[in-house]
């Protein structure tokens, strides 16, 4: 799949920008400030419902105005053309595919797969585990589709029995078989998806980095019991706190080097790297599992890195065979070949060049 066609209304600073898309590179060049990894945000939103920036989606909309929108068109290898959207507003976001309302944003993600290295992409390693069960259940997702399903019902469950404890409900342990039955499950999703990610992680990050980090799984509660056991011993806590602290939502992938946290001992160069190898060993392992091929915005990819490390970078992706969406301050970038398309950006205005 990739973007034939995007319109954008309200986004930032952006008023209003239309784009056709090339299915292999195009180029956005623009001064600081233009308003590029904004559209690169648009993008984004069209396949995750959200930003990449920032969790608050309501910092999207532009100043003076009650509403955010995007839409899109995705054209398929095999020929045909899905149209989908998503609005913003004070009172939330809503999408649409095909025509029709979304049930939930997740089904963006289904037609349009898209994954983003940017600046701030050192933030999966070095914050905690939000960002990294995001991005791993973002693969396990594509792998195992009927884990958006398993998800939505934990989270309900996990929204009743915390509601339970913070009214100090006896009905507790009325959610605790169902919660610990759909977070095994999910568990297990997730630890399948790292194992077989595991070769494609090794070559990416050796490649890029020359380091040996490894990544595990960290379920969320302890190793010598089971959910169903941690949700009865951990009661008394969490009815302290008034909030379940054992299951799939505490989970982390940790990422370590020789045994200890990379983000403690890797400096900004190297969790870029590092956090770079993880988005690609994971556009690879979706490549080869399930023949997606998701599109890759850049934005800014030379920030950070030096020549030998920008060539190795540039290479990697290079052969991911994949749409490529790139933001420079320069015109006559050419790190990822010669573009298909290419649009100038200044004060929010977009131009196709």
């Amino acid at each position: 799949m990739s973007l034939s066609e995007i319109a954008v209304s309200n986004l930032r600073c952006i008023e209003h920008a239309e784009l056709r898309l090339s299915p292999g590179l195009t180029l956005i060049h623009g001064g600081n400030g233009s308003g590029k990894t904004s559209l690169l945000e648009g993008i984004f939103a069209l396949g995750r419902g959200r930003s990449f920036r920032t969790r608050n989606s309501e910092r999207l909309i532009r100043r003076g105005q009650n509403q955010m929108r995007v839409t899109g068109a995705v054209s398929s290898p095999r020929g045909g053309e899905v149209r989908i959207g998503i609005e913003v507003t004070s009172a939330g976001t809503s999408a649409r595919v095909g025509g029709r309302p979304a049930e939930t944003l997740t089904e963006l993600s289904q037609v349009f797969p898209a994954q983003v290295i940017e600046p701030g992409i050192h933030r999966l390693v070095e914050e905690g585990g939000y960002r990294r069960r995001r991005w791993l259940d973002w693969a396990v997702f594509h792998v195992e589709p009927q884990f958006v399903d398993l998800w939505l019902r934990y989270t309900r469950v996990l929204k009743q029995r915390n509601a339970a404890l913070k009214t100090q409900s006896a009905a507790v342990g009325v959610w605790d078989a169902d919660l610990a039955r759909t977070g095994e499950a999910i568990t297990a999703a997730r630890q399948r998806l790292l194992d077989r990610l595991q070769p494609y992680w090794q070559a990416a990050v050796g490649v890029l980095s020359g380091l040996e980090v490894e990544l595990h799984y960290l379920r969320g509660w302890t190793q010598e019991h089971s959910l169903a056991e941690a949700l009865v011993a951990s009661r008394a806590a969490d009815e302290l706190r008034r909030q379940t602290q054992s299951g799939p939502h505490r989970a982390d992938v940790a990422v370590r080097l020789h045994g200890r946290p990379a983000r403690d001992v890797l400096s900004r160069g190297q969790q870029k790297l590092v956090a770079v190898a993880m988005t690609i060993s994971q556009v690879r392992l979706l490549q080869d599992l399930t023949e997606t091929i998701p599109t890759l915005l850049l934005d800014d990819p030379a920030a950070e890195l030096d020549a030998d490390r920008l060539q190795r970078f540039i290479d990697e992706v290079a052969s991911l065979r994949c749409q490529l969406v790139v933001t420079s301050l320069q015109s006559e970038s050419r790190l990822f070949g010669a573009p298909e398309s290419t649009f100038c950006i200044a004060a929010g205005r977009v131009q196709p060049i």
